[in-house]
């Protein structure tokens, strides 16, 4: 078993999921990449510490997926991912406890950051 954190990346998006795994895989994190919510949902995945998610997909969007988990009771940190973003959908964001709210195209770094800031919400650092 691994002790680096596995990130969930959910995408309707073949591309940008791919991209975001390269990315996170290049600074040291294990990904597991899903096309969709229900896919995640039903997926036999280790439990992932970070959820990055597109805001609007076919079916369940990333802010609903991150409002079902709370609901189950396995809240996952989260960093929402969009084509869309609005002061509407940050707010959204904001008040549903989404870590991050991040415009496509965003620089890796910014989604670098994010990921690591909601780590640091699970995972104890000394």
């Amino acid at each position: 078993m691994s002790s680096r954190p596995l990130v969930a990346i959910v995408d309707d998006d073949q591309s940008i999921r791919d991209a975001t795994s390269n990315l996170l895989q290049s600074a040291g994190f294990l990904t597991a990449t899903f096309a969709d919510a229900e896919s995640f949902l039903t997926s036999s995945e280790p439990r992932a510490a970070c959820l990055v998610a597109d805001m609007r997909m076919p079916g369940m969007s990333g802010l609903q997926l991150h409002q079902h988990l709370i609901a189950l009771g396995a809240s996952i940190p989260t960093v929402l991912i969009t084509a869309y973003a609005s002061d509407a959908a940050r707010s959204l964001a904001r008040a549903a406890g989404i870590v991050c709210c991040l415009a496509k195209p965003f620089a890796p770094d910014e989604l670098l950051e994010c990921v690591r800031n909601a780590l640091a919400r699970t995972t104890p650092r000394s």
